[in-house]
């Protein structure tokens, strides 16, 4: 198909691209990666008036350390994070989900700030951001405002911005040595979205888990966390009973929503498989490390 008819204004500043979303409302749409705008604008399930270009705006790049949190700017690409030693060493978990994302060639051009504002189920770092409690900034004519991850996930393709916001970054808690991240997906094909998928941030005093997020892409109308069995988790060993409990809790906990190719049945065996993996994984992570 072919896209329906709009204008288009490349934005010189922020200041500008918040001007014309105030302006246009919900009949403006932000250009960032493009990667998911471009198809759905091309499929006509997106008809704005107006298409407010921002890759110019240098301001929302960059990826830096600023205190004990790191920032990545809404036009850093997938790509960027991946390559990123910064991301490596205090966000391991980005890194880890990163090759799951696509192609290369979707990786180079995609952004953090669109995936995260466009808030698909099925993408990783709407996961991989509530994982590690991470924040969002947002700016509108009113100035910044910071929105935790499990606020800013509203529903399916929905977020708590205004229509008249521009996501300007996001930040989160940079690694500890006591921390364990891990990711792990399962799709139809590489590349393809994951019918599940989990991302997992914990942090261990020796052996002991002082916590362990479990957020799930791919299950719900929103990333999801499972707080019930992260409650079972928090102060344990993770033995193989423990872990044999937590999955028993998240088959309870979980009710995911059947899609184009899977029952929901299906992806609770996923997500309960790629949760026992990763587990697994933290749990030899804390033998190797006390041998």
């Amino acid at each position: 198909m072919k896209a329906p008819a709009f204008d288009y204004r490349r934005a010189a500043s922020v200041e500008e691209a918040i001007a014309l979303l105030a302006q246009y409302g919900d009949d403006a749409r932000v250009l960032a990666g493009g990667q998911t705008l471009l198809a759905t604008l091309n499929m006509r399930l997106s008809e704005p008036a107006l298409l407010i270009d921002i890759t110019g705006l240098r301001a929302l790049r960059g990826i830096e350390r600023r205190g004990d949190r790191l920032w990545i700017g809404a036009l850093a690409t997938h790509g960027d994070i991946e390559a990123s030693s910064l991301v490596s060493e205090l966000a391991p978990l980005l890194c880890a989900a990163a090759p799951h994302i696509a192609h290369r060639a979707v990786r180079n051009a995609g952004t953090w700030g669109g995936s995260l504002a466009y808030a698909d189920p099925a993408a990783e770092w709407p996961a991989c951001l509530l994982a590690l409690e991470g924040v969002v900034t947002v700016q509108g004519a009113q100035g910044q405002r910071r929105i935790a991850a499990r606020e800013f996930f509203r529903d399916l393709y929905t977020t708590a911005m205004a229509p008249d916001e521009l996501l300007v970054g996001a930040d989160l808690p940079a690694a500890t040595v006591a921390d364990w991240f891990g990711f792990d997906e399962l799709a139809r094909r590489r590349g393809d979205y994951a019918a599940a998928g989990v991302a997992v941030a914990a942090r261990f005093d020796r052996r002991v888990a002082q916590y362990v997020r479990l957020s799930f892409l791919g299950v719900g109308g929103t990333p999801l966390r499972a707080p019930r069995t992260e409650a079972l988790l928090a102060g344990k060993e993770l033995t193989s009973a423990t872990i044999e409990i937590a999955l028993a809790s998240l088959k309870a906990e979980l009710d995911p929503l059947p899609d184009l190719h899977h029952e929901g049945a299906t992806k609770l065996h996923l997500a309960t498989v790629l949760a026992r993996r990763l587990l697994v994984a933290a749990a030899a992570s804390r033998d190797a490390l006390s041998a």
